[in-house]
């Protein structure tokens, strides 16, 4: 029994030294990584992008569940960020609560009738409308689907740019998202056909007119540790392993992708 128990212990310490191991190489990487590009960002002169009439359109599409306390502020971030010309599309994906009438509140919408090919699989949409004060909006109104990948199928058939970025709903973009998010694309577009952006958690920081004024942790220990995680897979972990050719995901929150 001894024994086992020995050779349980060396097995366990060797585990963790070597995955620390692996974060710290990971976490090198990465910093290295993220050196380089905020020199390419800083080179490419973001301003330039957002004054060109050649930078690709994109359609936004939010999918929305039971989103009623922040779906005003939402959309309207959205809304006013930085990019040349695009579309946001929101999915109301069966809501119970009162999504829908807040979009309708804030954004005067109308019932349009358009047509809307289903050419990729989703419930049943119900309806489409266009808001009267913002033209580059238009919200779905579906039946839930059961999933958020249902929601973004109903907003892929309707997007009109070759570009569509998945964002979610109660997530909040800084102003120059999209400029950053399509240097890689608008810098070898034969071959780039997604790119993801870095998530953090919100809690704790600062934000004022539904922009992020000022970052900082939030009070709660478990906050703090899922802030510390999201910064290793997000920032040191995907990072590192997209230098080395080997990321396999883009995460849902938002991605980029050709349509």
């Amino acid at each position: 029994m001894i024994h086992f128990l020995n050779a349980a212990n060396e097995t366990l310490f060797l585990y963790y030294f070597v995955c620390n191991l692996v974060y710290f190489a990971t976490l090198i990487v990465a910093l290295k990584t993220s050196a380089a590009h905020q020199q390419r960002v800083q080179s490419y002169r973001l301003h330039w992008i957002a004054e060109s009439p050649l930078a690709p359109p994109i359609s936004l599409i939010a999918p929305a569940h039971n989103e009623e306390k922040s779906i005003r502020l939402a959309v309207r971030n959205l809304l006013e960020l930085d990019y040349p010309e695009f579309e946001v599309i929101v999915i109301n994906d069966g809501s119970q609560d009162r999504t829908l009438q807040e979009l309708h509140e804030e954004f005067n919408l109308r019932l349009v009738h358009a047509v809307y090919v289903q050419d990729v699989v989703s419930a049943r949409v119900k309806g489409l409308y266009r808001s009267n004060v913002a033209p580059r909006l238009l919200v779905i109104d579906k039946e839930a689907g059961g999933s958020k990948a249902d929601a973004v199928n109903a907003g892929l058939n309707a997007a009109t740019s070759p570009y569509v970025c998945v964002v979610d709903a109660d997530s909040v973009l800084e102003r120059d998202a999209l400029l950053r998010i399509m240097i890689p694309i608008l810098a070898d577009p034969k071959h780039v056909v997604g790119a993801g952006g870095i998530v953090r958690v919100l809690n704790g920081s600062e934000l004022k007119g539904g922009q992020l004024r000022r970052v900082r942790l939030p009070r709660k220990s478990i906050e703090i540790i899922q802030v510390i995680e999201y910064l290793r897979a997000f920032l040191v972990g995907r990072e590192a392993w997209a230098q080395g050719n080997m990321m396999m995901i883009i995460s849902g929150a938002f991605g980029l992708f050709r349509t």
